[in-house]
């Protein structure tokens, strides 16, 4: 912006004469005849770079009029500069400088002089400006930058208040899991022994009243099969109760000896629905050898047990070595899964019921055909999580499943340590 000088005298050849001077040089003066002319213009406008001022006028001198322009907050800051006939001595000189002044200039006016003078006060008032609203940005940014902090602050400690209510929530769910496990047990364990008394005590009465009770003898023997189906559903939740509360080892295993033992032990429902069990080999892997029999165990029967009316059940064994199912680093162990599929021609089930099947006490066949708890498959999902697994179904109407068990390719000491952490 152009500089903006005032200049005050009483005379007018004097302001004529400081306009030739300081207007070729690109400022722009603005006249004022009075003390109080010039205050009267400092009322409206107070961008002057500087202030040109006679020390002695009528009414209102030099001095008078910069101390009523030091009173006001907006003009306090532009530098004056006095112009003198007379030299008033070193009191008056710096009573003159306590008023707002920055120098003198006496008369005769030498050009050069108020030139050069002027020049210098402009440069140091842009300067000053410069760093009068550097120093305002400065506090803006400070300001700016207070408020992100203490946002940063706030969002901060929301975080910590809810790692600590998530901390709290775990420590209530797994103390909730541990009274719930123990709860199983307790209830599982106390159910068998009156339910084996119902047992027994019915089936003696059948034995000895059969003859008697005729038609009735099917009440009998509905209560013998209710209770037996009681039973197994007892010692299917006691069982997976146990699993979670059990100190379980990782070991290196050979599966093919696990399942070839457990198709030897099952060998009369195999001959009893003509089945074949195609086992192909598997690699070995780091898992809990005393559950992988159950694992296989419920899939073999349930394969046995939906299969089709008019077509022998055929199950095939096989795997397979494959990348991790988030597609990180193939290279690396850790990331590698063994997909063992367990594949029947059976009865099947729709697609949509793939996640249900998995679910506790959960049955697709409700109409008495087919025995069951409900339990199996959850058991098998438990299993495959305390591996560090997965377990998932695939599945068509009377086109068979697929069920897939993916083990993770680590160390037993991984394993054994990370089941350890989350035991703890």
């Amino acid at each position: 912006m152009q500089p903006k000088i005032l200049l005050v005298d009483d005379r007018e050849a004097n302001l004529i004469s400081f306009i030739s001077i300081l207007e070729p040089c690109g400022y722009r003066c603005i006249k004022a005849n009075s003390g109080r002319q010039a205050l009267k213009i400092l009322l409206t406008e107070s961008d002057f770079t500087l202030i040109l001022m006679d020390v002695k006028m009528p009414n209102l001198n030099g001095f008078e009029t910069a101390s009523l322009i030091l009173e006001r907050k907006k003009l306090k800051n532009i530098p004056i500069i006095f112009i003198t006939a007379s030299n008033y001595g070193d009191e008056n000189t710096f009573k003159g400088y306590q008023l707002g002044a920055v120098d003198y200039i006496f008369k005769p006016i030498n050009p050069d002089i108020l030139r050069a003078k002027v020049n210098v006060l402009v440069e140091l008032h842009k300067k000053n400006h410069q760093l009068i609203e550097q120093e305002k940005k400065l506090i803006e940014l400070n300001k700016s930058l207070e408020q992100e902090i203490n946002v940063r602050k706030a969002s901060e400690e929301q975080v910590i208040q809810l790692y600590r209510q998530q901390l709290e929530n775990v420590s209530i769910l797994e103390s909730s899991n541990k009274d719930l496990e123990r709860f199983t047990f307790i209830a599982s364990h106390d159910l068998q022994e009156p339910l084996r008394k119902i047992r027994l005590f019915t089936d003696m009465l059948y034995v000895k009243y059969k003859d008697l009770f005729q038609d009735d003898a099917k009440i009998i023997s509905r209560i013998l099969n209710a209770a037996e189906r009681m039973q197994t559903l007892i010692s299917d939740i006691l069982a997976l109760s146990k699993v979670s509360s059990e100190n379980l080892v990782f070991e290196k295993c050979d599966l093919n000896a696990l399942l070839n033992e457990l198709i030897t032990d099952i060998d009369d429902d195999i001959k009893k629905t003509n089945a074949r069990i195609l086992v192909e080999s598997i690699p070995p892997v780091v898992v809990i050898p005393r559950l992988m029999r159950p694992l296989f165990q419920n899939l073999i029967s349930n394969a046995l047990k939906f299969r089709k009316e008019n077509e022998n059940p055929v199950i095939r064994i096989y795997s397979e070595i494959s990348a991790a199912m988030d597609g990180e680093n193939t290279k690396n162990p850790t990331n590698k899964y063994c997909r063992i599929y367990v594949k029947d021609n059976g009865i099947g089930f729709d697609q949509k019921y793939s996640e249900d099947v998995f679910g506790m006490l959960k049955r697709l066949h409700r109409n008495g055909k087919f025995e069951g708890t409900g339990i199996g498959l959850a058991f098998c999902r438990k299993i495959t999580d305390l591996h560090k697994g997965f377990i998932s179904a695939q599945s068509k109407e009377n086109e068979g499943s697929t069920f897939t068990i993916s083990l993770p390719l680590v160390s037993q000491r991984e394993l054994s340590e990370e089941f350890a952490v989350d035991q703890s």
